[in-house]
This record gives structure tokens, C-alpha cells and sequence, in this order.
């Protein structure tokens, strides 16, 4: 089987047999990467705590037929430990992972913007540089938008008037003026369309230091509507707000 090596976080794990594990991995290079990793979950394993969710590892795969297989992984960004000290850090990166796995349904798609949009997000929970809401809701916003679904906030999606912007309709594209608002589109504030705008845009200054359960609710709709499944774990912020 041909090896190849990578550098990767890890989404998410599921149990296999009595002792092994398959880990999905996004990797720098290859995409999304599902393999199995053999006596993960002995006591004594090898891999350790390395190929745990949040966690950065360098690993060396073989290819197989229809999952890969992890030989060696090295940690190279201990996140999962900082991040699962704090709950809303937990839920928030929880959510992305969710997301990242549900965006990007080809395995070894190369997809370094989201690897990097991923890494990046990561680390600004386990270093608490911003309040987990904010990371989260800014990053599921900022991967859709990298997957073509980018809501328009500016101004109107019917008309493309840019200023009496008063409501946003997930299944329409964005925002809306109050003569073309549409059946099903939610009225939003003035701060409401700043707070939605920042988060797309990760501009942590504009963001406000409180969530709003409205633009929380758009944020989640949006992903949902345009993925065309739910996120579970996004749904788990709602408790934390």
C-alpha cells in the first residue's frame, strides 16, 4: 500500500472492533482522510491521546481500499486539552469539526483554505483570544462562504439597495429592504446586521460582547438550509448562551 505523509486535525473518531478506531482527519494536503488507526484504544496504545478530537498530529498513512490506515502520529498542536477545559470552547469546536466533516463530503480533496481556516480557529479557542460564540458562529459563517455560500449582508439581494436594509432571508441569499421583504425573512436591528456582518467577516472589534440569540438562530439556519442537514452541535451552543 503507498504511504504518504501529511499534517492533520482531527475531526471526530468512531470505535471499530474491540480495540481499533477510525479517525477522520482534515490534512494540509490530502483533504479530508478517513483511516484507522489499530490498537487505538488499548491502554497502551502507541498513538496515545494524539488522535483525539481538536488535536494537530503528523501522521504517515497508507492508502487503502476504502479507509487508510495511520502507522505514526506525532503531535504537533496539543489543542484538545485547553479546549475541553472550558465547555463553551468544547461546543464551539465541537460545531466546527461538525461542520468541516459535513462541508466537505470528497476524501482526499486537497483543501488547504479550510485546513487553514480550521487551524486558525483552533487555536484562538485553546489560546481564549475571543469568546467561544464568536469563534464558532464566525467560523461556520467564514466555511460556508469558502464553499460558495456567502450571505449577502451589504445590501439588498432583490433590488440592491444598500441602505434601508431591514430583515435577511436564509433561503433568498441574505439581506433585504423593507419593500422587498420576503415571506419567511426575519427582522433584524441595525446591530443585529453588524453583529451577522462581523462574524462573516471575523471582525472581532464589531462582534459585541454579547450573542444575540436572533443572529445565533441565521447563523444556524444558514449552514443547515445550505448543507441540507442538521449540525447537531451547533444546536448545543443555544445552552450556552
Amino acid at each position: 500500500m503507498p504511504l504518504y505523509s501529511d499534517e492533520g486535525i482531527v475531526l471526530r473518531t468512531a470505535k471499530l472492533g474491540e480495540t481499533d478506531r477510525i479517525i477522520t482527519l482534515l490534512t494540509r494536503n490530502h483533504g479530508k482522510v478517513r483511516a484507522v488507526a489499530s490498537g487505538a484504544r488499548r491502554v497502551k496504545s502507541r498513538f496515545g491521546a494524539r488522535l483525539e478530537p481538536f488535536m494537530r498530529d503528523s501522521v504517515l498513512c497508507a492508502t487503502g481500499r476504502s479507509l487508510d490506515h495511520v502507522s505514526q502520529a506525532v503531535c504537533t498542536g496539543a489543542y484538545a486539552r485547553p479546549i475541553t477545559a472550558d465547555y463553551g470552547s468544547y461546543l464551539a469546536a465541537s460545531a466546527m469539526c461538525e461542520t468541516t466533516d459535513k462541508l466537505l463530503d470528497t476524501e482526499h480533496e486537497p483543501a488547504p483554505a479550510h485546513y487553514q481556516l480550521l487551524l486558525g480557529a483552533l487555536i484562538a479557542l485553546a489560546q481564549r483570544r475571543h469568546q467561544p460564540w464568536q469563534i464558532g458562529e464566525s467560523y461556520v459563517l467564514r466555511a460556508m462562504t469558502l464553499a460558495g455560500w456567502r450571505p449577502r449582508l451589504s445590501s439588498c439581494v432583490v433590488c440592491g439597495r444598500a441602505d434601508g436594509l431591514t430583515s435577511f432571508s436564509v433561503r433568498l441569499g441574505g439581506a433585504l429592504c423593507r419593500s422587498d421583504r420576503a415571506a419567511g425573512a426575519v427582522e433584524l436591528t441595525e446591530a443585529q446586521f453588524v453583529q451577522l456582518q462581523a462574524l462573516s467577516l471575523g471582525d472581532w472589534d464589531r462582534c459585541g460582547g454579547r450573542r444575540d440569540a436572533c443572529v445565533a438562530a441565521l447563523v444556524e439556519e444558514w449552514a443547515q438550509y445550505y448543507l441540507e442537514r442538521p449540525l447537531w452541535s451547533l444546536r448545543l451552543l443555544d445552552y450556552e448562551t
